[in-house]
């Protein structure tokens, strides 16, 4: 007999959808407000982070909202490792144990938009006093929206950027980033040269793909997309990850890291925020694990290419669960967390979709550890002229694919041309439906 095959993200999200289905509608939100008796309703919502600023600003947020609102007697924010966080989420969703309300990955947004697990939140937040719904971005929001609903909230738009510790790069006899940036050396090509230069000179590391850690091969894109790569065509049918661009970018990479050892080679962990590294790339959110710093730092936008200026964008949403116990109570907390006032708090963290608060004097007001020059050139820049990081639906089996057809390119000897076909074969059939 052969074992139960494990149900992927996106067939447990069908089932769920099928579920739902089954039991009359339940994606539909109530189209009024709660009439649940004081102190009957208890909210869970799963998240990622486990930085305890995130989280007590949240839970001020949630003891506000109580304060107003009898009906609720607990929210609870549930802290799930990122690593797992979607499968695990997936799973509870499956197994009869969905939170009312869950953060999103943006690789994740097709499956939990157009599976039906998310209820929509328009309505709701159209509803709310005060909200203007208007002044979302509708770039920022284009992701979650299916069929002129929005299904989450997109509560991070973070772009991501390169960070560098000018400190090191002095004690290597090199210019500062700002110095280099004005010699027009801030790009790729001269960043490897100056990493291998920091790794011979000091023994630390040059440049860090913050997260990529040989395993999520998603925050390539940062390197990518100044190459002009993409892994699939626009319409997600075709596999790109073979294309001329996306060679000359993996070989810029591999080279960089067996030939230039300008990159922390395959069983290291390296941290820049430690110390260990001259540059890293990651999203400007993680700014804030700079507030003790012992050198000096700076942040720029992301290097350039052949492309020129370019920027990639990770985001994050927040919706409502359509299978859990409480779906209009959670809607109507989304709205209370995501309007103006608390948008403009979590701002300090995470870049909000909010075209009013989009401003280096708005920004620089809750976030001290970065300029008005830095959140106007890294940040506002990067978000007007980011491009979301690639998604699909299916995205769990795809991802795992890539990883595996990938493997081989991590040995000094790999044939880059013959891995990325490779790749292209192992997702074709995933992708063609």
């Amino acid at each position: 007999m052969k074992p139960a095959k494990k149900l992927t993200g996106v067939a447990l999200l069908a089932a769920t959808a099928l579920t739902l289905a089954g039991c009359g509608g339940a994606t539909e939100a109530s189209s009024t407000h709660t009439s649940a008796a004081p102190g009957s309703v208890t909210l869970r919502m799963t998240t990622w982070t486990s930085d305890a600023t995130q989280l007590a600003l949240f839970k001020s947020v949630a003891d506000s909202y109580k304060k107003s609102h009898p009906e609720i007697k607990e929210i609870t924010f549930d802290s799930l490792p990122v690593a797992d966080y979607t499968s695990t989420l997936t799973t509870q969703i499956a197994g009869g144990n969905a939170p009312d309300m869950a953060w999103v990955l943006e690789k994740d947004a097709p499956d939990f938009v157009k599976s039906g697990a998310l209820a929509p939140l328009t309505d709701t937040l159209k509803a709310a006093p005060d909200y203007n719904y208007a002044d979302l971005n509708s770039e920022t929001t284009k992701l979650w929206t299916q069929d002129n609903q929005l299904y989450a909230y997109p509560f991070s738009t973070s772009p991501l950027v390169m960070f560098a510790n000018d400190s090191l790069l002095k004690q290597a006899g090199l210019p500062t980033s700002a110095e280099l940036q004005s010699q027009g050396k801030w790009n790729w090509q001269d960043l490897a040269a100056l990493g291998s230069m920091v790794k011979a000179k000091t023994d630390k590391d040059g440049i860090i793909i913050r997260d990529f850690n040989y395993s999520d091969w998603s925050n390539l894109a940062s390197v990518w997309n100044a190459w002009g790569a993409a892994p699939w065509s626009s319409d997600g049918k075709s596999c790109t990850f073979n294309s001329p661009e996306m060679n000359t970018a993996f070989t810029y990479i591999h080279d960089g890291i067996f030939k230039q050892h300008a990159f922390p080679g395959p069983g290291t962990s390296p941290d820049f925020f430690a110390g260990d590294s001259a540059f890293t790339v990651t999203q400007i959110s993680r700014a804030s694990l700079l507030k003790d710093a012992k050198f000096g730092w700076n942040v720029l936008p992301l290097p350039t290419a052949t492309k020129g200026s370019y920027s990639v964008v990770g985001q994050a949403g927040v919706g409502a669960l359509a299978k859990g116990s409480h779906v209009q109570e959670s809607e109507d907390f989304i709205a209370y967390l995501t309007n103006p006032s608390n948008a403009k708090q979590l701002a300090q963290f995470f870049p909000p979709p909010r075209t009013s608060l989009l401003t280096a004097d708005t920004l620089a007001a809750t976030n001290k550890l970065l300029s008005k020059e830095q959140i106007q050139n890294a940040v506002i820049k990067g978000i007007a002229e980011g491009q979301t990081k690639a998604s699909h639906t299916n995205s769990a089996e795809i991802s795992q694919k890539v990883k595996a057809a990938l493997d081989p390119m991590w040995q000094p000897t790999a044939d880059v041309s013959s891995v990325l076909n490779n790749v292209c074969s192992a997702i074709k059939p995933l992708l063609a439906g």
